[in-house]
């Protein structure tokens, strides 16, 4: 029988307190993602009807999105389409894409030649979410998560991140309450803060069944070319395989492959750039 760590994929708790306006925000949103790939244009009557909400409303929202260049008039001057400046916006976006496009080598490496699983992951709210992830080759092992969101404190990545963020940005994270994942969940501001301080000191971060009972995780931090830590990768399976001295070795492996990655998104290290195995095999 096949038995596999499975990382819950439970929805995430209550969203943050609406403020006023809010309701208009999402509105607009939503009546940008009603003009799909059907039809590149649609008329006033047809969005109201779709998005419950009178002419009038519809009319205000559509004015302002296109003040901002996010939609435009058709030709007839009596139907709307998407505008300009959402090509701006997606290009801005692409940098993700960019990020994982040139991190897949290193997790393709990392994941064959540590059979474990690993993943590419950065800071969103609170929360690391996967960007991208690739299993390593033992039956046991952890099912496919790439689009999870996991509580940041609870994991390798999110250590890494928050080690290397600014002073406000810790600060404020610590001032909300820690989620309690398992008994050894830090979820105490100082015990966090002390064990953030190693994690910079040893450039990495270990979660010992901290996310998860049995689940182990190595993490080290991914810099782009100003210098920022905006992303981390990580390996990590089962306890009983990932021990004292494998963590060590992937305590030395994870920050040749994140230097790596650094080197492509254009960060210089005054330091020399370690070269990683994975990157030696990816290439051979």
């Amino acid at each position: 029988m096949v038995v596999h760590i499975v990382k819950s994929t439970r929805a995430p708790g209550p969203g943050p307190k609406a403020y006023p306006g809010t309701q208009a925000v999402v509105r607009a949103l939503r009546l940008l993602k009603a003009f799909g790939s059907g039809a590149a244009e649609r008329g006033l009557a047809e969005l109201s009807r779709d998005q419950g909400l009178n002419k009038t409303t519809t009319y205000r929202l559509l004015t302002a999105l296109e003040s901002e260049g996010l939609v435009q008039r058709g030709a007839s001057r009596e139907a709307w389409r998407l505008g300009p400046e959402l090509i701006a916006l997606g290009s801005r976006a692409g940098g993700a894409v960019d990020l994982r496009s040139a991190a897949r080598a290193e997790l393709e490496a990392l994941a064959r030649d540590t059979r474990e699983t690993a993943s590419l992951e950065v800071l969103v709210g609170r929360d690391t979410l996967i960007v991208d992830e690739v299993q390593g080759g033992y039956m046991i092992g952890t099912a496919p998560a790439a689009g999870t969101r996991w509580p940041a404190h609870a994991t390798s990545t999110g250590k890494v991140i928050l080690a290397f963020t600014d002073e406000a940005t810790l600060e404020a994270f610590l001032a909300a309450p820690l989620a309690r994942c398992t008994p050894r969940t830090l979820v105490g501001a100082a015990a966090l803060r002390r064990d953030l301080q190693r994690v910079r000191a040893r450039g990495y971060a270990v979660t010992t069944e901290e996310l998860e009972a049995g689940y182990v995780a190595v993490g080290a931090p991914v810099r782009d070319a100003a210098g920022q830590v905006v992303a981390a990768v990580s390996v990590g399976g089962p306890r009983a395989r990932l021990g004292a001295a494998a963590v060590a070795e992937l305590g030395r492996r994870l920050p040749q492959a994140a230097a790596v990655l650094s080197h492509r998104l254009g960060y210089r290290s005054p330091e020399r750039l370690p070269r990683a195995s994975s990157r030696k095999k990816a290439q051979s």
